[in-house]
């Protein structure tokens, strides 16, 4: 397998749960990283933990939903790590509530940071992958998106677009020898799952961020021939 020594890492929503597991599973293999999110406390905290690992680590705090924002604070960790190899699209947010119970505006909100967070990140980021002749670009959907339930309406939709979207940017791309990936895991337990009572958590049988994280660090390290195209991870009993 390929080691990730002294690549260069931007993740999104890397200030907590699943994110902040990728970020300290990267920086424990070398990997330079470059976290975002909302909450400056969170990055702030996560950044000091990962230059721990004696790796550079910086971070940027902006809303991935907002375009404007996105291509200021990408250009920030681009310069900040001396480029980009690996781009983590992990930012989301989950609403639950009937099609009837979610309103319109919280409908978009939903779709504003879930589809068009990724799709303004990896615009921002894929030209400093195609200046490195290579990466690698991991698009954190969710099994929600293959198989809906009622009271989803919203979240689910969403990452149904993000699948579809990222399978478009693995065609395209790939020509570049950039790899899409589009991962579609079921309930972790992340803070965010666990306040919305979607699992209580249990270590025993729930999937835990760090597993994801390695999960991830598992496909990286393939031979550069191989592209996991797509990808879905559940816990064992839950």
């Amino acid at each position: 397998m390929n080691s990730l020594k002294g690549k260069k890492a931007i993740i999104t929503g890397g200030g907590r749960g699943l994110g902040k597991a990728i970020a300290l599973a990267f920086a424990a293999e070398g990997v330079a990283v470059g976290i975002t999110g909302q909450n400056e406390e969170n990055l702030q905290t996560a950044v000091s933990e990962l230059r721990g690992h004696g790796v550079e680590a910086n971070y940027a705090a902006f809303n991935v939903a907002n375009e404007a924002e996105v291509n200021s604070g990408i250009k920030q960790l681009a310069d900040a790590l001396g480029g980009v190899d690996i781009l983590i699209n992990n930012a989301g947010v989950a609403q639950f509530g009937t099609v009837m119970e979610l309103s319109p505006a919280d409908f978009k909100k939903v779709f504003d940071t879930n589809l068009y967070g990724v799709y303004y990140v990896a615009r921002a980021v894929y030209p400093y992958l195609k200046a490195s002749g290579q990466g690698d670009v991991v698009n954190v959907a969710s099994t929600a998106g293959l198989k809906a339930g009622a009271g989803m309406s919203a979240y689910a939709a969403s990452k149904a677009a993000v699948i579809s979207l990222s399978q478009s940017m693995m065609a395209e791309w790939r020509k570049d020898d950039i790899r899409v990936i589009t991962l579609t895991p079921s309930t972790i337990a992340t803070d965010m799952s666990k306040q919305l009572k979607l699992t209580d958590g249990n270590p025993e049988k729930v999937l835990q961020p760090e597993d994801f994280a390695q999960w991830v660090l598992d496909i990286l390290k393939m031979n550069r021939r191989a592209l996991i195209a797509n990808g879905s991870i559940f816990s064992t009993n839950p």
